[in-house]
């Protein structure tokens, strides 16, 4: 047994929907590596629990997985507004969209969201960026303004398979140069505070002062 299956095996269960979905990913999709998976499903879900925001942005919704798991979370008058540049995943997304116990918190948008940012015109408790990463340096810029104080603001593969500290990331590995241009941008922001998690793939988080 592995750290994880055992960490899995101490820890509440993946939700009946989201262990299809995460199946249905695994047999229809290339990426299904990209979904937030049972463990960090749950420390979102709990992170929710705990804080209670009300107005949360996701930026990058494909599955919709984390999407599921922080609507566990949230109060009954919460919403989510997630944003997914990809129209090609709403076939995907919408039959667990529509059989979700939590579909009334949930905002789903398709597009830029350098386009759907200025409609929302909202501000945000908490924000969840797991997006292209060479634009993770922007996507900061653009909802910092936006983010209360209290806030926080999680950011997820900051540690990109370990190719953060290797020393043959090349400036033609445009992935891995935008998170290590994130990690340096976020640690000498001093607006915030921050701490980088080795969960998965590395989940960043940052505390508005």
């Amino acid at each position: 047994m592995s750290i994880e299956d055992y960490i899995l095996e101490h820890s509440d269960a993946e939700p009946p929907m989201l262990a299809r979905l995460n199946r249905d990913a695994h047999v229809k999709l290339l990426r299904p590596r990209m979904i937030a998976g049972p463990l960090q499903g749950r420390v979102l879900k709990m992170f929710c629990r705990m804080l209670r925001p009300k107005r949360i942005l996701e930026i990058g919704t494909y599955t919709g997985y984390a999407t599921f798991c922080m609507a566990e979370g949230i109060d009954e008058d919460a919403v989510i507004h997630t944003v997914e540049i990809n129209d090609e995943m709403e076939p995907f997304f919408r039959p667990y969209f529509e059989q979700s116990p939590d579909k009334e918190k949930i905002r789903p948008h398709w597009g830029d969201i350098r386009e759907v940012l200025p409609i929302l015109d909202d501000t945000f408790d908490m924000v969840y960026i797991d997006a292209d990463k060479r634009d993770y340096c922007m996507y900061y810029d653009m909802v910092f303004p936006l983010v209360r104080s209290g806030g926080l603001i999680l950011a997820d593969n900051t540690l990109w398979s370990g190719k953060v500290v290797e020393e043959r990331a090349t400036s033609s590995d445009t992935q891995t140069q935008g998170i290590l241009a994130f990690n340096e941008k976020i640690k000498a922001d001093e607006r915030v505070e921050k701490v980088i998690l080795p969960l998965r793939d590395g989940l960043t988080l940052i505390w508005k002062k």
